[in-house]
């Protein structure tokens, strides 16, 4: 995992070394500074994922600037929950566990072809989370299901993705999303400490001033 973040960090950085090959030696150059266009955009996104061989939902938001209709810097956050059957078919006796939890941080996003209809982005994120056993309980007859929370423990987390944009106004684009999770370790009883890297299928819906 640090050998696929130090080149995706290299590759970043080789960006925009390169934007800005162009511009005076002797000036001082900031972002802000050099973008000849500065737009922003806030979004939602929901998404499907496999979590401990297991159905799960993933769920979010970012805010990001644009800068020069190529390249998006901001935030984001996304939850996940998994094991959607968890209540189906038990016994009283029975007692099962989701996992659940969500992450957070900042992320890079270069734009190729912004200003046409459909393009792609390679959106990066950079983070940190928690990851939790949630215990189930079976209900009783007339009972609601009931629930506590088991054990949990913190992550590191990089997901590098691919989306495929479409313009559909001048202030919103959805997009399809194609990511992947790496993290660090992870110990919870009776987890792969992998248990969280994988790939996640996602639409993302943006609004702003692009």
């Amino acid at each position: 995992m640090r050998k696929l973040t130090m080149s995706i960090v290299l590759t970043l950085v080789c960006t925009f070394v390169y934007a800005q090959n162009d511009q005076n030696p002797n000036e001082i150059q900031t972002l802000f500074s050099q973008s000849k266009s500065l737009g922003f955009y806030g979004g939602f996104s929901m998404g499907y994922s496999q979590i401990d061989g297991k159905d799960a939902l993933v769920t979010g938001g970012r805010m990001a600037l644009i800068f020069n209709h190529a390249t998006a810097v901001g935030i984001a956050g996304y939850g996940f929950v998994n094991d959607f059957d968890t209540y189906r078919w038990m016994d009283e006796t029975e007692v099962r566990h989701s996992l659940a939890g969500g992450y957070g941080g900042i992320f890079i996003e270069p734009i190729l072809g912004g200003l046409k209809p459909v393009h792609v982005a390679f959106p990066v994120l950079f983070g940190v989370g928690g990851a939790g056993l949630v215990r189930h309980y079976a209900p009783g007859f007339w009972d609601h299901p009931r629930y506590d929370s088991a054990e949990g423990d913190f992550f590191f987390i990089v997901e590098p993705a691919v989306e495929l944009e479409f313009n559909l106004a001048r202030f919103f684009r959805t997009a399809a999303t194609l990511s992947y999770r790496y993290t660090s370790n992870i110990e919870l009883t009776g987890m792969n400490e992998n248990v969280l890297n994988g790939l996640h299928f996602g639409l993302t819906f943006k609004f702003g001033k692009f």
